[in-house]
């Protein structure tokens, strides 16, 4: 099982993102592989803002849909106790700046027993969890 991270997903549908060709390779053995994927809405809430940033709305909404419906995610949504253990987390990498959304990705590995990460992020790595790559 692996977490995606916003990376992955812009790095995936934004042509120019720095990590376009990376993500299209690792996108790609993740199909090969048959891995089961995990993100959560805290990430798909950041993907399309930033998508929609980066592109447009419409682009944006239309790659949010594939995502919600693709069986090849699933999407977890924290409750008041992830998202109060995130913020003790948030504190504690505070010299890092590492962002809440990170945080909440944190809990949900642990408490999900996921170890690797398809990000672009070091923090994913700093704090214990393996990349995929």
């Amino acid at each position: 099982m692996i977490f995606v991270d916003t990376g992955a997903l812009l790095g995936r549908y934004l042509i120019g993102d720095q990590y376009h060709q990376a993500a299209l390779d690792l996108w790609e053995k993740v199909r090969r592989r048959g891995e089961h994927c995990i993100t959560s809405n805290f990430i798909l809430d950041e993907t399309a803002t930033l998508l929609a940033r980066r592109s447009s709305y419409r682009f944006a909404a239309a790659k949010a849909r594939i995502i919600y419906s693709s069986e090849l995610f699933q999407i977890f949504r924290p409750g008041m106790v992830e998202e109060l253990e995130a913020l003790e987390l948030f504190e504690k990498y505070a010299d890092q700046e590492v962002s809440f959304t990170d945080c909440i990705s944190f809990v949900l590995m642990r408490k999900e027993n996921v170890h690797r990460a398809f990000t672009f992020d070091a923090h994913f790595e700093r704090v214990g969890f393996r990349l995929w790559a």
